[in-house]
């Protein structure tokens, strides 16, 4: 009797021990739910510069362009890069014109188009991993700071790169705290292209078919933000929100890249960062302003054709 009334004792300090470590593990699990919720909102309002709600690839473009040393001048940069090789004439001719039809050999736009990513890989391995650090949640308002750093280098690639291969100097300077939404879209159908996001590729080429016919300004304006390239600029930042947002909160910033935060820096950033800067230089190797004997596809040129056929309707 003794042993069955110690044995159903013991049963019951089990069951309560098991309750009670129950208890306590839901406490936490709640705890942690709330405290990650709770940090992700604080993410989404430090990121949101454009006001939207969202964590978006604007938003980052937006807080690059506002990052000291990100804005890359055409005329500054190509004079610096040729002036190693080649002669005044010809380098002032590449920046009236193109440096393809300045008669810099292709083969050497491609070198310094080379030095340019390994140098700015360089540069972004160095970032550090705002979650890999101790700090925990505390860490948080570093986050923003790793991930506009990557994508400010990716954006520095990307207007050094454009202007190799030929396209003109985008517009880069804020207008009453606002970024133009044309130079918005160009850096995103590049950072499109960088991902290998599907159009990406097709508009870049016919932006370059449009600038090398002369097409006005007025009209790239527009078909960059409501004509037949815009749609593909949509459909661009829809593909990289839903990263984001998938990437953002899915493991809170512990996912690859697109969304770098806690694995950004180190060998993830400088293996990651080649490939997509490798992928909107081919797409810029081959366009009418890079390559004379280019030859346009049926999409480019019904882009063209599109741009053109709006502006007179």
């Amino acid at each position: 009797m003794k042993n069955k009334i110690q044995i159903n004792n013991l049963k019951d300090t089990a069951k309560k021990a098991i309750d009670s470590t129950h208890a306590t593990a839901s406490s936490i699990a709640s705890y942690t739910k709330n405290k990650i919720n709770d940090t992700q909102q604080s993410v989404v309002k430090v990121i949101d510069v454009n006001g939207n709600g969202q964590v978006d690839i604007e938003d980052f473009i937006i807080l690059g362009l506002k990052t000291p040393g990100i804005r890359i001048q055409r005329e500054d940069f190509l004079r610096a890069e040729f002036m190693k090789k080649f002669p005044k004439d010809t380098i002032e001719k590449a920046i009236a014109s193109t440096p393809a039809q300045s008669g810099i050999p292709i083969e050497d736009i491609n070198e310094i188009a080379d030095q340019v990513i390994q140098y700015e890989r360089n540069c972004v391995s160095g970032i550090s991993a705002a979650l890999g650090v101790p700090g925990g949640f505390s860490m948080v308002a570093t986050i923003p700071t790793d991930i506009v750093q990557y994508y400010g280098y990716m954006l520095r690639a990307a207007q050094k790169l454009m202007y190799l291969y030929g396209f003109p100097e985008i517009d880069t300077n804020e207008n009453n705290q606002k970024f133009d939404s044309e130079t918005l879209n160009i850096l995103i159908l590049c950072l499109g292209a960088m991902y290998g996001v599907q159009g990406a590729s097709a508009a870049i080429k016919a932006l370059a078919k449009a600038f090398a016919e002369g097409v006005q300004k007025k009209m790239m304006k527009a078909a960059l933000t409501k004509g037949t390239i815009y749609p593909i600029v949509k459909s661009i930042s829809k593909w990289f929100g839903v990263n984001m947002t998938k990437q953002v909160f899915s493991g809170f910033f512990k996912k690859a890249i697109p969304v770098v935060g806690g694995v950004i820096g180190g060998g993830l950033t400088y293996l990651s960062f080649k490939p997509c800067c490798l992928k909107l230089k081919h797409s810029l190797e081959d366009t009418i302003l890079s390559n004379p004997s280019h030859k346009s596809d049926h999409e480019e040129t019904a882009l063209v054709s599109g741009m053109i056929l709006q502006a007179k309707n």
